[in-house]
């Protein structure tokens, strides 16, 4: 059931209205957190690598151990989910995963880094497919790739906030005995232990226990989800077992590896493609890595929105890839050149990140329940499994060559590719129902 959000008639209107001004921010600032503490380590290897003697494959094997763990731990995490609650299971995780990478201030070897960035995302794992999940509660179909995109403006604003802060948070190298990568790990770990605890008392699990709606638009929200949920039991609805079976599940989780390729093996390189053996400072570095950041929020949000009004996902996404694609090509020749590099990963970074609302609504429309759960957890889980490959590939081809362009080109393929198999989902045949 995919009704066009201009049909939504006014208690509808004024209910996704008071949704969308409650949760999305909220939610936005999570993420914030969640998506500095995987990735600050790009900033933190400034100066750590340094200090820890970590030659660059090392640093991007241990940047992606986080991806090890995340993806071992999707599936069980977003089914615990399901049991515990949202609001329960979200506040446990974000207290957990703030205090270990505030702990990853005290590493001291190679194999320390590795144990705590492989921590990190089996306590992190549990947290996107589950907010991912939780918008399915609250937002008809017409209205998801708009509220994903809301919430996944987090990648891109957290990397123009957290560019300039970890920036800074560097130059407090020598204070108090601590190393700038230190002050780092411990300051932006300690919001998320914050705002874990916020989570107890602010998220409400389903529309049913928002008293902050009023009635007749409480009513309107939990019937039109319902209804939602019932044509659900049409072809679109399978068992999970045969939701993770799926080859269209599988073929989603191959896309989205493709998409994530690009994500993590630029955002967790960024800082060092962009200074390259330029003489910045590192706040100058910082400074330089938000532009990618602020385009990429940019595209986000429209084509996002345009992907609501038309009702058209795949196409979005294959076109976003697209648009990435020539971004990394068009970076890897000027790797090194600082203002040059900055531009093309711009364009990049707008594609592959406008991408993700369309390519997050698509699950829903054929998977609901646990199914739901279990599906977009896999999905996840598939394409997360490239943070662990593309930040380990990059530092293989910089020690190899000498230069990030191979990687770059790399990336550009990744990308290309991604844009195909996007192409292609569009003439997959939903699930059949389960005969069981």
């Amino acid at each position: 059931m995919h009704t066009r959000r201009d049909d939504v008639d006014p208690p509808g209107r004024a209910a996704l209205r008071q949704v969308t001004r409650r949760l999305i921010p909220f939610l936005f600032v999570l993420y914030v957190a969640n998506y500095l503490d995987r990735v600050n380590v790009s900033f933190a290897a400034l100066q750590m690598n340094r200090d820890l003697g970590l030659s660059a494959s090392a640093y991007g094997l241990g940047a992606g151990m986080f991806f090890l763990g995340y993806c071992l731990f999707q599936v069980p995490s977003n089914l615990l989910l399901v049991r515990v609650g949202a609001r329960r299971w979200i506040a446990g995780l974000m207290v957990a995963w703030g205090a270990i990478a505030s702990t990853t201030m005290a590493i001291r070897s190679a194999g320390e880094f590795y144990a705590l960035r492989f921590a990190l995302g089996v306590v992190e794992a549990g947290f996107f497919p589950g907010v991912i999940l939780y918008l399915t509660h609250w937002f008809p179909a017409a209205e998801r790739a708009r509220a994903a995109a809301r919430f996944m403006t987090a990648i891109p604003i957290s990397g123009v906030l957290g560019g300039p802060v970890s920036g800074a948070l560097l130059a407090l190298d020598g204070r108090g005995g601590l190393a700038g990568w230190q002050w780092l790990f411990l300051l932006e770990g300690l919001p998320s232990v914050l705002l874990g605890l916020a989570v107890f008392r602010y998220l409400p699990d389903r529309p049913a226990e928002a008293r902050w709606l009023p009635p007749e638009e409480r009513a309107w929200l939990v019937t039109r989800l319902a209804a939602e949920q019932a044509a659900a039991a049409r072809p679109a609805t399978v068992a999970l077992g045969r939701a993770l079976a799926s080859p269209l599940v599988w073929r989603l989780g191959a896309l989205y590896f493709l998409i994530v390729a690009g994500l993590y093996g630029q955002g967790l390189w960024l800082p060092q493609l962009i200074k390259g053996r330029a003489a910045l400072s590192d706040l100058g570095v910082g400074f330089l890595a938000a532009v990618p950041a602020l385009a990429a929020a940019a595209a986000m949000v429209v084509v996002a929105a345009h992907s609501d009004r038309t009702g058209e996902r795949p196409l979005h996404v294959a076109g976003a890839l697209a648009a990435g694609a020539a971004g990394f090509a068009l970076a890897a020749p000027a790797a090194g050149a600082p203002v040059l590099a900055t531009l093309a990963l711009s364009l990049a970074a707008a594609g592959f990140t406008s991408a993700l609302g369309p390519f997050w609504s698509l699950p829903p429309m054929f998977l609901r329940g646990t199914a739901a759960a279990a599906g977009i957890a896999l999905i996840n889980a598939l394409g997360n499994a490239a943070g662990f490959v593309s930040p380990y590939l990059v530092g293989l081809v910089k020690d190899a060559t000498g230069s990030f362009a191979g990687a770059l080109l790399a990336f550009a393929l990744f990308m290309a590719a991604g844009a195909a198999l996007a192409a292609g989902v569009r003439r997959e045949p939903l699930l059949a129902p389960s005969r069981s």
